[in-house]
Formats: C-alpha cells, sequence, structure tokens
C-alpha cells in the first residue's frame, strides 16, 4: 500500500508539473530528468540526426541566462571586483554576502545548471543504444566525451556555489509499481559530499580526455585543450590541492597549439574571436535564435546595468599602472541625468568594457578559458611546488603583452600575492575572481578588507557560513532528503 501511495504521489507530481508549469513549479530541479509513464522503448534516440540534435540542446545551455548573465554576476559582483549595479534586490544580497533561502537568483540557478546536467545525463545514457549505421562508434565516444565535459563543467559550479550537492548521473524513462523503489531516490536525491561530487566531476574529465577532439570547428566545442583546463582548475580547488596535477594538466594545454595573442584589447575588439589564446569560448550569430541578450546587461545607457567595475579595482589598475587592461576592461560614459550611484559620480561612470556589441540580438562571443588564464595557473602550481623563479617567469609573461616591468615577488609568499593580483587584473570581468579568492582560503580577508569611494571600507561582514550558498527553500519543501547549509 505505501508502494502504491508512493506511486501515485510521483506521477501526480509528474502530471501535474506537465500540465500545470505556468502555475505551480512541482518538479524538484535538482534532476533534470526526462520521465514518460507509459512508454517501454528502451532506445530513446533512433538516428544520428536525433543523437546530434541532443547534444546541440546540451551545448545551447551555455546561452542561458546562467551564462549569458549568472556566471558573471557570481564570480564577480561576489567579489570585489564589481557592484551589483542596476536594481534587482537579488544581486544586492550576492552583492553584500546576505543571500537568503529565497533568493531568486540562487533558485534559478540551481535550475539552470541540474537542468543542463539532465540533458547532458540523456545523452551520455542513451547514445550507445543508437543503431543508425551513420552515427559511428567514433562518434558516439565523443559524443559521449563532449556530454560528460559538460556535466563536470556544470557540476564543479555547483559544487563551487554549494558544497555537497545532490549527484544525478540518471534519468527516469518510465514509472511503475515495480521500479518505484529504484527511481524514487532519483526524484528525492539526498546531498552527495563535496568529494563524491569531485570524483565523479574528475571520471567524467578524464573520459572526457580520452575521447573528445584536439581541435574543432571553432572554441565553441569541446577539445581536449579545455578538458585539460577544467582538469588543471579542479586540482587547484580540491582540498588538498594537487599541484602536480594541476602542473601536468597546464602543461598539456600550453603544448596544445594555443599562444598569447600579441595585444590584449585584440581578445576584446570582436576582430579575434576563437583565437589562438583561446581554449573555450561560447559563439554567438547576432541572430533571434543564437543572440546573446547578456551583453546587454553589462553596458549601455538605456537603464542601469549589472557589474559595475568597483573603486577597488580601478585602484588595483592605477597602482599598478595598469593603463592597457584597464582601458580595455573598463569604460567610463556620463550618466547625467540618467540614474544616480553611491559609488560613482554620474559624470565619470564606469562600465565593463570588455563585452562591447551590447545591442540585442547580439553576436558578442563569450571567452571561459584561455591561455592568459593556465600561464597564470600554472605559475600559482610552479609557486606551490617551490619554483618561485619558474613562476614569476610566467608572471612576466603576462606582464610584458601589457608593458608591465617584471614582478619583484622573491619569495614564495610575495609570489602568491603577485600572482592573485595578476589575476585579478589579467582577468577582470570574466567570471573568475570569487573563484580565485575562496580557492586560496583569501576571500573572507581580502573581501572585508575592500574599499570604496576615498578608500573607505565598505563595510562587507564575509564569514566562513557564507562562503556557500543556501539551498534554495523551494528545493527544501520539495524533498525532504535535502538539508541546508550551515548559516542560513
Amino acid at each position: 500500500m505505501k508502494k502504491i501511495i508512493k506511486l501515485l504521489f510521483v506521477v501526480l507530481l509528474v502530471l501535474s508539473f506537465s500540465s500545470c508549469e505556468k502555475f505551480l513549479d512541482l518538479k524538484p530541479h535538482s534532476q533534470g530528468i526526462a520521465v514518460d509513464i507509459e512508454s517501454t522503448d528502451s532506445v530513446l534516440y533512433k538516428s544520428a540526426d536525433e543523437v546530434e540534435a541532443a547534444l546541440a540542446g546540451v551545448y545551447g545551455d551555455f546561452r542561458n541566462e546562467y551564462f549569458e548573465l549568472d556566471y558573471f554576476v557570481n564570480g564577480d559582483a561576489q567579489s570585489d571586483d564589481a557592484y551589483a549595479g542596476a536594481d534587482n534586490p537579488a544581486n544586492f544580497q550576492i552583492d553584500d554576502y546576505k543571500i537568503n533561502a529565497i533568493n531568486s537568483n540562487v533558485s534559478r540557478d540551481w535550475a539552470y545548471l541540474y537542468g543542463t546536467i539532465g540533458r547532458a545525463n540523456t545523452v551520455i545514457n542513451n547514445v550507445d543504444a543508437v543503431t543508425d549505421p551513420v552515427l559511428t562508434d567514433a562518434r558516439k565516444k565523443e559524443i559521449k566525451g563532449e556530454a560528460s565535459f559538460i556535466r563536470a563543467f556544470m557540476y564543479f559550479e555547483l559544487v563551487r556555489l554549494w558544497g555537497d550537492v545532490p549527484l544525478q548521473l540518471t534519468e527516469v524513462k518510465t514509472i511503475s509499481a515495480a521500479n518505484l523503489e529504484e527511481i524514487y531516490p532519483i526524484l528525492f536525491p539526498a546531498r552527495a559530499t563535496v568529494a563524491e561530487v569531485y570524483t565523479q566531476i574528475i571520471a567524467d574529465l578524464e573520459l572526457a580526455r580520452s575521447s573528445v577532439k584536439t581541435v574543432a570547428a571553432n572554441k565553441g566545442y569541446v577539445t581536449k585543450g579545455a578538458v585539460n583546463t577544467l582538469l588543471a582548475k579542479v586540482y587547484a580547488t580540491i582540498e588538498p590541492h594537487d599541484w602536480n596535477k594541476v602542473l601536468g594538466y597546464c602543461n598539456d594545454v600550453i603544448a596544445g597549439g594555443y599562444s598569447l595573442l600579441p595585444e590584449y584589447d585584440m581578445l576584446w575588439d570582436n576582430n579575434h574571436e576563437n583565437s589562438a589564446e583561446s581554449i573555450f569560448e561560447i559563439n554567438y550569430d547576432g541572430t533571434s535564435s543564437s543572440g546573446n541578450w547578456g551583453a546587454s546587461m553589462f553596458m549601455g545607457m538605456d537603464w542601469k546595468k549589472f557589474n559595475i567595475p568597483s573603486n577597488d579595482l580601478v585602484r588595483a589598475f592605477d597602482q599598478e599602472n595598469d593603463v592597457i587592461r584597464k582601458n580595455s576592461s573598463i569604460t567610463w560614459l556620463d550618466v547625467t541625468g540618467k540614474w544616480s550611484d553611491i559609488h560613482w559620480p554620474q559624470t565619470n561612470y564606469p562600465f565593463v568594457n570588455k563585452y562591447r556589441i551590447y545591442t540585442s540580438p547580439s553576436p558578442q562571443n563569450y571567452i571561459f578559458y584561455r591561455l592568459a588564464d593556465v600561464l597564470l595557473l600554472k605559475a600559482e602550481a610552479l609557486n606551490e611546488t617551490g619554483d618561485v623563479a619558474g613562476a614569476a617567469a610566467l608572471v612576466n609573461q603576462v606582464r610584458a603583452r601589457v608593458n608591465l616591468a617584471p614582478t619583484t615577488a622573491s619569495t614564495q609568499d610575495a609570489m602568491r600575492l603577485a600572482i592573485e593580483k595578476e589575476r585579478r587584473l589579467e582577468l577582470a570581468f570574466e567570471g573568475h575572481r570569487w573563484y580565485d579568492l575562496k580557492r586560496t582560503g583569501r576571500a573572507i580577508a581580502v573581501i572585508n578588507a575592500a574599499t570604496g569611494v576615498g578608500g573607505e571600507p565598505l563595510g562587507y561582514q564575509l564569514t566562513e557560513n557564507r562562503l556557500f550558498w543556501p539551498i534554495p527553500q523551494a528545493e527544501l519543501d520539495k524533498n525532504s532528503k535535502l538539508t541546508q547549509n550551515a548559516g542560513y
């Protein structure tokens, strides 16, 4: 009887979601599960075209709201590089480290990431069953590798934002009394530990590393360079850090034929898309179906924009006399009569300058991984393994491109701070700063020391409990197996 009641509940849950989606969201977002109550067909994809379309759908999620906007809010406005800007209370909470469990950004980001994981799961788990001879075994392997990279990418976002999270690797195809005990934990999962999530991320990336292409049609497709980059980032983030692994994967990227562009601004002038420096880059066509509306969130005079450059970051550029990267990263406009801001005067108001085609729909590409990031990550690994001189050589390579003198750091501790500063200035507004501060254990000290207008303290009160986000309250309400993070 209990099994029947559970079955009825699950069926009603699924049917309620499918018929009343706009009225009431009943489906836990920690799944991304395809459910067919009636079907007994075990073959989901009947042709090569169907599989390729499904994979394209997984890739397409890199063009959703999470990656066009929230990815940069989470990495930059949540750091000392940018203020929230605009007028969204959810973003203000993120900026001020006062997030709660009903924050709308928190809820939608959970949903976006698990939605993509669900689509990736469906491809990974069903591609091998396709009998269409057009789909070769080699291509099946590539498809599974590409989808596995994307699943790993999403879990890396999740584990860094929330810590312990549900680990979903399968999808539900049918619901019946016979399989209820099997599918119930999939529909209502508990949180896996951070260690378990990283184990799966690494497994997915190693599978991808052995199967994806070395070169693709453009940098928007998963290649070995992208896989090696993410592996290096993972091993620099897990506790304890594995710096030898970081070195190895960074070296594999560097040996992959990438090179720094001769001028820093070439990365952002929109004349050098998918360049030799780019490793993973989301491509947009500027059409209604492939337009980047996110660029208009950071630049424009029609309304107050998100991710306003911070006084603290501008001072960091000025103190380093880093004119080239400052001008490429920040532009200044007169917004008199448009809006006011406690951080900046209307006559000289800053905007992010790396995403310059902000008309909608925009063909503006986003670069997620590039060689300079990897060079500085390798410098970090060298420094942590005792090679301060080797680290300095890489830092100086990055600095030389923007006409800055070699670093003066000569000890391991000094080099740590030099690399932290170099990553900040080189990668500003690319979504990295918050995660860099977290993985190095520097977030609390740096954020709480951040200063605003005139060097006055901003008064942030970041604590250990605020380094991770709360599990969305809506997810807790749907799934009793989920537990809340400490402090919320």
